[in-house]
């Protein structure tokens, strides 16, 4: 745990839902509640959404959560469907927690991660966001004019960057990258940083999706 404790502000269309979130979180000594409507935002704050769907009204709230990159958010969802799917990874959001896994030791667990700017995704998660882009890249694959020439990325990742988000994708965490690559845990996060930093992508989410994509794994 962090020595610092962390600002969450809690967002919620449902007030029993919101409540109970909140409930849980404040029994956290690592977590600082703030009013979800206050002016000051700092990088150090995640914002807990929870929602059933991301219908029109929740896309927009979360779009305006994440925009410029102000906090760090966690998604908590009852169900997601694929275009949705694809959104919350767009849009840069953090963590995904299904609602029905939401227990308290899971939902301080995605705030640590958020904050610290790993984030994280449900195994199933990660399966069908592979899976979609499996089937994008296919149909972009079928309609170029370059056939498998399409295959070549236009910006390059290099060999253990590749490495690194490809054990993402299996759902491996940092520490575990580490002893699968023998690199020490900063140089695992260092080399995330440098990715995300010049591919402009905003978490690890967004590296795999850019690497299926791109065809790198």
């Amino acid at each position: 745990m962090p020595d610092t404790r962390i600002s969450v502000a809690v967002h919620a269309t449902d007030p029993l839902g919101r409540a109970g979130v909140i409930s849980h979180l404040r029994q956290q000594p690592s977590v600082e509640l703030v009013d979800r409507g206050g002016e000051e935002v700092s990088d150090e704050q995640v914002a807990v959404m929870l929602v059933d769907r991301l219908d029109d009204v929740a896309g927009a709230e979360l779009r305006r959560l994440v925009r410029c990159g102000e906090q760090r958010v966690v998604l908590i969802a009852s169900e997601l469907r694929e275009p949705e799917l694809m959104a919350v990874v767009e849009y840069g959001v953090q963590a995904i927690l299904w609602r029905h896994q939401a227990t308290p030791q899971k939902l301080l667990h995605a705030v640590h991660s958020a904050a610290r700017g790993e984030g994280e995704l449900p195994p199933d998660l990660i399966n069908r966001l592979m899976t979609q882009l499996g089937q994008l890249r296919r149909s972009a694959l079928d309609t170029s004019p370059g056939g498998a020439g399409a295959l070549v990325p236009t910006l390059g990742m290099a060999p253990r960057e590749v490495d690194v988000v490809r054990l993402i994708a299996e759902g491996l965490d940092t520490k575990q990258i580490s002893e699968k690559l023998a690199y020490s845990e900063r140089t695992v996060k260092n080399v995330l940083h440098a990715l995300m930093t010049r591919l402009q992508l905003q978490n690890r989410a967004h590296a795999v999706a850019y690497a299926l994509r791109e065809g790198y794994i």
